[in-house]
């Protein structure tokens, strides 16, 4: 599957901060969207970095008085790994494995289109394999018969 299949049949909105907006909005923002990281973009929609729940966190932690006045721009990764729509996801899942990161804008012209997670990998590949799910409790018993042969 190619990214550009992706951003097609993701149905969620790209949700975005701006450099100069605070953490503490950050962190609002992730937590109403229920997502675990924000494309940084400037007013023309530009990529210039992404901060994730880990950026966030070391932040708190290290300074948490000054969440409300600390600009993303401070704590954002500026080096962002980026996909683009013509990749497939194995070119994803490698990045993602070898940079150690869940999230990866996807960007045309400098500008995001999308963000894929490593969570949404997760549900194409469930979604292509279709895999029954098995309980413990529903499963037919055997009888003692049945044991025996199976041994």
């Amino acid at each position: 599957m190619k990214l550009r299949d992706f951003l097609k049949i993701k149905s969620q909105t790209l949700i975005t901060i701006g450099p100069k907006e605070t953490v503490s909005a950050a962190i609002q923002k992730l937590v109403d969207n229920n997502i675990g990281a924000l494309p940084v973009c400037n007013e023309e929609g530009t990529l210039l970095g992404i901060v994730s729940e880990r950026d966030l966190l070391k932040e708190c932690f290290q300074h948490c008085s000054a969440v409300g006045i600390t600009k993303v721009q401070d704590v954002m990764t500026k080096h962002v790994a980026m996909g683009f729509p013509e990749d497939d996801l194995d070119y994803v899942v490698s990045v993602m494995k070898q940079k150690r990161i869940r999230h990866l804008p996807i960007v045309v012209d400098q500008k995001v289109k999308g963000i894929v997670s490593i969570r949404d990998i997760v549900d194409i590949q469930l979604e292509e394999t279709k895999a029954q799910i098995r309980y413990i409790g529903l499963l037919p018993r055997r009888t003692g018969i049945e044991k025996r042969r199976l041994v």
